[in-house]
């Protein structure tokens, strides 16, 4: 298979997800300076256009299916169970569109996450949302509100996540879905750098807590040292039952991503921008795969250092 990168490792981990982020789109009412979420001719966002997503659905749900022996990754990992993660940009900015995603997804088999940047996250709307999805991951930064304001998450209106009201949300879903998981996701920049979160962590108690070190795809502002992101790590240490460390090595050609077009992308180590496949909608989901570079090897090892058999 051509520039399908398989590893050493002669073994193949079994998991119980396989993970697939699709970002539905690279809108967003925060402008966080080092945001990623920037791909080339994104505007041509598939989220609006039910055919194509339909058809975008069925071929990810048919050529990631446990029993597709014919996936090349099945020569280096299998797995018992798909979940399509939606991402962004900030997915919520679409409410109905998410909720026909996620429920489609379910009607072929597929698990359900989503990550957001909370701020879209209302009573009504949680009621709809929570029943569908098994995980619900958001993105928070800093607890200083002058920190948030620094990176950009504040919208045009110059409001800022009330963290207090998302964590209350946030147990209300897990009352309406005893099963929900709630992760945080940090990226550790030049700005939060030097703070405390535990505060934050002990308001919203996740489940997991995935911190990252601001990855410089798109630009190298706010970028950090591996000593500065070590010390962060090692300042929040007593969350270390919770807490999921990614460097950018490990981030670098590992995770199995979709853009707003419905393309696969990777990032890759020392580059900027990224790579990407043909439409999987267009070519279908075999085609694309083929022509796309996957470091397997990688990506296997990220389930292989799972607590649950699931990307974290």
């Amino acid at each position: 298979m051509k520039n399908l990168h398989m590893g050493e490792a002669s073994a193949r981990p079994r998991v119980r997800e396989l993970v697939i982020n699709w970002h539905i789109t690279e809108a967003c009412n925060f402008s966080c300076r080092y945001c990623y979420a920037k791909w080339d001719g994104a505007e041509k966002e598939l989220i609006h256009d039910w055919g194509r997503t339909q058809k975008l659905l069925n071929e990810i749900a048919s050529f990631f299916a446990p029993s597709n022996l014919s996936n090349p990754l099945q020569q280096a990992l299998s797995w018992s169970a798909v979940r399509l993660n939606l991402a962004g940009g900030e997915p919520l900015l679409y409410p109905e569109a998410v909720l026909r995603v996620l429920a489609e997804a379910h009607s072929l088999g597929m698990n359900t996450s989503i990550i957001t940047n909370g701020t879209r996250i209302t009573e009504d709307f949680l009621d709809q949302l929570a029943p569908l999805v098994s995980m619900i991951g958001v993105s928070i930064d800093a607890a200083s509100d002058a920190t948030n304001v620094g990176i950009g998450r504040v919208d045009r209106r110059g409001s800022l996540l009330n963290n207090q009201e998302l964590a209350r949300l946030l147990a209300k879903a897990r009352t309406i879905n005893p099963g929900l998981h709630v992760k945080l996701n940090t990226v550790v920049n030049a700005l939060n750098a030097e703070g405390d979160m535990g505060n934050t962590i002990n308001t919203f108690r996740p489940d997991r807590w995935k911190i990252f070190r601001m990855l410089p795809v798109v630009t190298g502002d706010l970028a950090v040292s591996s000593e500065v992101f070590e010390a962060f790590i090692a300042r929040h240490a007593r969350y270390k039952g919770v807490m999921c460390v990614e460097d950018n090595d490990v981030m670098s050609e590992s995770y199995l991503m979709l853009d707003p077009r419905g393309r696969f992308f990777q990032n890759s180590r020392g580059q900027q921008g990224y790579s990407y496949s043909q439409p999987v909608d267009v070519v279908g989901a075999t085609q694309a795969f083929t022509d796309w570079r996957f470091a397997v090897g990688s990506f296997a090892s990220r389930y292989s250092h799972s607590s649950n058999g699931a990307v974290r």
